[in-house]
């Protein structure tokens, strides 16, 4: 049965309840009765054999999963004030950040906090993370084409998100290689407040939290976790829901990476009526961790079917995962990993397509079972499901015995030890490539070392064949190894 799906984009996973309200009216306009959540804090509408049809009412910005150009930003705004923080990002902080980004990103954006653990850090284009500083931030790149996360050699100012994120989006017709050539792109394109790195990013290891139901925070609030774990959430429970945060003067509702919803504020006099509301509907709101930590591909019916046998075993055998998190992909989908354990799904070898076989799976893991070091590590490879209990326990064994030690204690992210340096080389006027002396051009046989003196006067740019008198000396940044 084919499903289609269009996607509800929601800036930075939060939205006031009459905005999900008025969503949930046109889910139903389009015939539907229940909506899901996407793993970038978006909204889905999903139909069996037949076209989403929803009129938007230029009110909200809904497209298919087909259509490019528009991406969601991802936040931990849904983390403020109820998880460990950094103390001047407030929930207020996130939300005057989000209003600078007036137009819709084609790049993937991240801005998160990195002393929470429910919102990844890495899995976007531009990964914007809080710094000490106050209203200053680190930015890691990593462009469609690019194999890893770069460091920007400098603090980004908080009411300078939004235009450096547009700058880069502009400049991207560029082709920059090097985070070094980026930086000095966007200097070039725009004024910005920033300031110098001077320390590394340290992003401290925790415990993954418990996100579901009703939590008290401070001394007379409490916030909610709603989870489903078929990921379809019945718009006649939300709508009901939505009139209840209105009457309880709250503003915003959060959706998470987990495909879950959080609602913050709820008033300690109003705790009686949510514990109703959630009875009468059977809520169930105390799902074990062994349910909860997981993250699956959007309405894919093997995949969730996978993880009720493997949730199952574990509860049976009284297994404990507590902290790890775990991720099931879809060979025919790529992206980037954000749980402890990884379960990859393998591709039919090409000569058996169209046969029924065993599927077979790889395991991976993330280096000390930190996603935050984007590095995952082969743990086995090609196994049948039928061992995939076993070796997941064996996985969980070595992250208890490794919990606590040194390494995990405060994982340093990739990025230069030292700031940025100031050296100079040649700039191509017309195309803006750049001529390194230290490491020459070896597309026209010039070693590295070779000063721009030293070239005879017949070179030209390698990639628009300007002559040498083209060339002007720049200041470029540089970052030390």
């Amino acid at each position: 049965m084919k499903q289609t799906f269009s996607r509800v984009v929601v800036k930075g996973g939060v939205l006031s309840p009459a905005e999900l309200k008025q969503i949930l009216e046109l889910a139903e306009s389009a015939g539907l009765d229940t909506i899901s959540l996407g793993s970038r804090q978006d909204i889905l509408f999903i139909k069996e054999d037949e076209a989403v049809n929803v009129d938007a009412q230029n009110k909200f910005q809904i497209i298919s999963p087909e259509e490019e150009g528009a991406e969601n930003i991802v936040s931990s705004y849904v983390s403020a004030d109820i998880f460990p923080n950094t103390p001047w990002l407030t929930g207020d902080r996130y939300l005057y950040i989000l209003e600078q980004f007036r137009l819709q990103p084609t790049l993937k954006i991240n801005i998160t906090d990195p002393r929470q653990r429910l919102v990844p850090l890495f899995t976007g284009h531009l990964n914007f993370i809080a710094s000490e500083h106050e209203d200053y931030w680190y930015l890691y790149v990593r462009l469609p084409e690019w194999e890893s996360n770069q460091m920007y050699p400098a603090l980004i100012y908080s009411w300078d998100l939004a235009k450096v994120a547009a700058a880069i989006e502009d400049i991207l017709k560029e082709e920059p290689e090097t985070v070094e050539f980026l930086f000095e792109l966007v200097n070039d394109a725009i004024d910005s407040n920033n300031r110098t790195v001077d320390k590394p990013l340290e992003v401290p290891f925790s415990p993954f939290p418990y996100y579901e139901g009703i939590n008290r925070v401070g001394s007379d609030s409490y916030w909610l976790g709603l989870y489903w774990r078929n990921n379809k959430y019945y718009t006649n429970f939300l709508k009901v829901l939505c009139d209840l945060c209105s009457d309880c003067k709250i503003g915003k509702i959060s959706i998470t990476p987990w495909k879950s919803l959080i609602i913050k504020g709820i008033p300690e006099q109003s705790k009686l009526e949510w514990e109703k509301l959630l009875g009468k509907y059977g809520i169930n709101v105390r799902h074990s961790m062994l349910e909860l930590n997981w993250h699956l591909p959007v309405n894919n019916k093997s995949a969730l079917k996978l993880k009720e046998f493997l949730v199952s075993y574990f509860d049976k055998h009284d297994i404990s995962t507590y902290g790890l998190t775990f991720g099931i992909t879809d060979y025919t989908r790529k992206a980037y990993y954000f749980t402890s354990i990884i379960i990859e799904k393998n591709e039919p070898p090409q000569e058996m397509k169209g046969l029924k076989i065993r599927n077979t799976y790889n395991l991976l893991y993330a280096k000390n079972f930190d996603p935050n070091t984007q590095e995952y590590l082969v743990y086995v490879q090609e196994v049948d499901k039928e061992e995939l209990p076993g070796l997941l326990i064996e996985l969980s064994q070595m992250y208890f015995e490794q919990l606590g030690n040194e390494q995990t204690g405060s994982e340093k992210a990739p990025m230069p030890k030292a700031p940025p340096i100031v050296t100079e080389a040649y700039q191509c006027k017309d195309c803006l490539t750049v001529y390194d002396p230290v490491f020459g051009d070896l597309t026209q046989g010039i070693p590295s070392g070779t000063s721009f003196e030293d070239l005879p006067e017949s070179y030209c740019c390698s990639l628009c064949e300007a002559p040498k008198s083209s060339f002007v000396k720049k200041k470029f940044s540089k970052l030390l190894e």
